[in-house]
C-alpha cells in the first residue's frame, strides 16, 4: 500500500510518502520538512494565528501537489499540540480537508505518543533481558516520553512542554538573558519530574531521541551542509557534545545561529529551548548519551493508518 502521511505539528510540517507491505515500510519515496511555526503565540491566546494559518496553508498546498504526483491510496494528515489546544483548531482540520483534500486526524497526546513509538522501534529487536526502551519526541507544543520493550509500551506520557510554547512564555531576548534561560529549565524540570514517576526513571537499556532537537544536534556534530539523514540517523549524541554545543549557540545572536552549519536556519528561534528540554529528559533518566533516530511519528502514522 502506498501512504502519505502529513504531521502538521506545532513547530514544523512534514510530508512522509512511503510503501508499505506486510506491515513493514518498504520503500520511502518522500520525506520534507518545512518550518511554519503553526503554533506560535496559541500558548498565549489560545488561538492560531492569522498569519501562522497563511504559512500553514501555503506548505499544505505545495505538500497537496506532491501527493497528487505519487498517487497514495490514502493521504492522512495527523494534528497534534497546537491544533488540540486551539480554539480555532477544530476549524482549521475542516479547512484542511476541504482545501487540500487531505484525510484530517487531530490525535490525542496519548496517540501521538504511541505512534512515534511505533514509528521509532520499527524494525529494531528488543533490549536484551528485558530493559526499556525510552522513546522521546521533543515538539513545538508537546514533549511524548515512551517507556516500551519490544511491541510492549509499558509507559507512555505527553507533557505540555514545547520549544515553541516555552519560547513564547520565557524568552524575550536574543541571545535569551541567564534569567530567562533559568525560567525555561525550572519549567520543564518541574514538568517531567510531575510527568514521570519517580519508579520509571531508572536508566534505560536503549534511548532514542527523535524530531528537530536531537537531529540538528547531530547535524551540528558532524558539521553536515548539507543535512545527510544517513548520517544523522543512528548518531550517539554525548551529553558532553550536547553541552558544548549548547554554550556555543547560547552565545550567539539569532542572525549568527541562523548561520551555524548543521542547523537549518528556521530552526535556529527554538533551538535552545529545545536543547534545554533535551538535558532534562536525559537527567531525569540518568543518560549520558542518546541515539539519535530519522524514524518517528511520521513512520509510525504510516504503518497505523496503512494497517487501517
Amino acid at each position: 500500500m502506498r501512504i502519505a502521511v502529513v504531521d502538521v505539528g506545532t513547530n514544523t510540517t512534514r510530508l512522509y510518502v512511503a510503501e508499505v507491505e506486510r506491515g513493514r515500510v518498504a520503500r520511502e519515496l518522500t520525506r520534507m520538512s518545512r518550518v511554519t511555526r503553526l503554533g506560535a503565540g496559541v500558548d498565549t491566546t489560545g488561538e492560531l494565528a492569522p498569519d501562522a494559518l497563511a504559512r500553514e496553508h501555503a506548505v499544505l498546498e505545495e505538500y497537496a501537489g506532491l501527493i497528487r504526483e505519487h498517487r497514495p491510496d490514502r493521504a492522512v494528515a495527523v494534528m497534534t499540540s497546537a491544533v488540540r489546544d486551539a480554539s480555532n483548531g477544530e476549524a482549521f482540520a475542516t479547512a484542511v480537508t476541504d482545501r487540500h483534500g487531505l484525510e484530517v486526524r487531530v490525535i490525542s497526546g496519548e496517540e501521538e505518543a504511541r505512534l512515534t513509538y511505533l514509528g521509532a522501534t520499527d524494525g529494531r529487536a528488543p533490549e536484551p533481558g528485558g530493559a526499556a526502551t525510552l522513546v522521546f519526541d521533543i515538539g513545538g507544543g508537546s514533549t511524548e516520553l515512551v517507556l516500551g520493550h519490544g511491541a510492549e509500551i509499558r509507559f507512555h506520557v505527553s507533557t505540555q512542554t514545547g520549544v515553541v510554547r516555552l519560547a513564547d512564555r520565557h524568552i524575550r531576548n536574543d541571545p535569551p538573558t541567564a534569567g530567562e534561560i533559568e525560567a525555561v529549565t525550572a519549567d520543564v524540570r518541574a514538568v517531567l519530574e510531575a510527568a514521570v514517576p519517580a519508579a520509571l526513571r531508572a536508566t534505560p537499556g536503549r534511548a532514542l531521541g527523535v524530531a528537530g532537537t536531537p537531529t540538528s544536534l547531530a547535524a551540528i556534530a558532524q558539521d553536515l551542509e548539507p543535512y545527510d539523514p544517513t548520517r544523522v540517523h543512528g548518531y550517539r549524541l554525548s551529553a558532553e557534545r550536547r553541552d558544548a554545543i549548547f554554550a556555543r549557540l547560547l552565545a550567539l545572536a539569532l542572525p549568527e545561529r541562523q548561520r551555524v552549519r548543521g542547523l537549518h536556519p528556521d530552526r535556529a528561534i527554538a533551538i535552545l529551548p529545545g536543547i534545554i528540554i533535551l538535558t532534562e529528559v536525559m537527567g531525569l533518566f540518568g543518560l549520558e548519551a542518546i541515539e539519535v533516530s530519522e524514524h518517528d511519528i511520521l513512520r509510525g502514522a504510516a504503518l497505523r493508518y496503512a494497517a487501517r
